[in-house]
């Protein structure tokens, strides 16, 4: 038998539509018109965000998997944030709305919650935990109509990476803020996961390949992501006060829970890895590669006593000061 990569779960995550939809308009929205679905603005790819976001991208499958797998830790986090009942929240770049009754499980029964995506397809999933006190808007983060110095606190996980300025950005986000409200940026992997804990080389050159082949399909320099490990650094250039940093380890050994192996066979192995690597792989790599992500091979990953996953996930919380910036 020939072992290959799993296939991609989310088999839309790369599309473009050609014909986009016309402009998406702002107005009050009640708890019954989140059901409906709003129409997405016009884009063109030059004015897709820094990693090929539009409204017509959808990588559903890929978020929701994400938040299965590390739910204990990212309920954790949230439960840990100082949220109270009657605040009123806005999850930036809320994907397919898992985080959204978490978040409101922490600030009933007077509180609510305000998800936002750019993505139609990803706010289409998130309303399915639309009620009277969560609402879903599909919109552009930093274009929405929403209004000023209504929020008490925002949730922004694995998003300002996508945005081409993080800085104007959480300033933008900054304006939504009550006096005395907070901002917090989360972002997966600062530091390098660790796979295959019992070959340390084929993990490092799997991650640069990865690495690189982001780069080269977004056209982009090493240097144009840095950002996405300086969150303390925007928090402070956006004037934030009281910034604070804490980084969890989401850690995971065998046997796994069936979360875990969903995320790491079909995400990372199908969709993250996949044969887009093999031209950035010498063939014997590539082809241990293949042998360790696929099921039916006896040396699977997954499938071995010694497996050991580590990410590490990187919570950053700025706040206003009490008469705002």
């Amino acid at each position: 038998m020939v072992e290959t990569f799993p296939k991609p779960a989310d088999t839309a995550m790369d599309h473009f539509a050609s014909d986009a939809p016309g402009s998406h308009s702002c107005g009050t929205r009640s708890a019954r018109a989140i059901t409906m679905m709003h129409a997405a603005p016009a884009f063109t790819e030059s004015s897709a965000g820094l990693l090929g976001d539009t409204p017509l991208r959808d990588y559903s499958r890929k978020l929701s998997s994400f938040n299965a797998f590390a739910k204990p830790e990212l309920r954790a986090l949230i439960a840990s944030a100082g949220l109270g009942p009657g605040m009123r929240i806005l999850d930036a770049g809320c994907g397919t709305g898992e985080a959204l009754p978490w978040l409101l499980d922490e600030v009933k029964p007077t509180g609510s919650v305000v998800g936002i995506d750019l993505s139609a397809a990803h706010a289409d999933a998130a309303r399915r935990y639309a009620s009277a006190n969560i609402e879903v808007i599909q919109g552009d983060l930093l274009a929405a109509c929403l209004e000023p110095a209504s929020f008490d606190f925002i949730w922004c996980v694995n998003t300002v990476n996508h945005l081409r300025d993080p800085v104007q950005g959480v300033i933008r986000f900054s304006t939504l803020l009550r006096p005395r409200g907070r901002i917090a940026l989360g972002q997966s992997s600062f530091q390098p996961d660790m796979y295959f804990a019992w070959d340390s080389r084929l993990e490092r050159v799997t991650n640069e390949a990865v690495r690189q082949y982001y780069r080269d399909r977004y056209s982009l320099d090493e240097r144009d992501l840095t950002s996405v490990r300086a969150i303390v650094g925007v928090l402070r250039a956006a004037n934030l006060r009281n910034v604070a940093a804490r980084t969890v380890m989401i850690e995971r050994v065998a046997p796994l829970d069936a979360a875990t192996e969903r995320y790491l066979l079909d995400t990372i192995f199908g969709d993250t890895w996949g044969e887009r690597l093999q031209p950035y792989l010498s063939d014997d790599d590539y082809a241990e590669l293949v042998r360790v992500c696929a099921p039916q091979h006896p040396q699977f990953a997954l499938r071995r006593p010694d497996f050991h996953f580590l990410q590490t996930f990187t919570l950053v919380t700025g706040a206003m000061d009490k008469l705002g910036i």
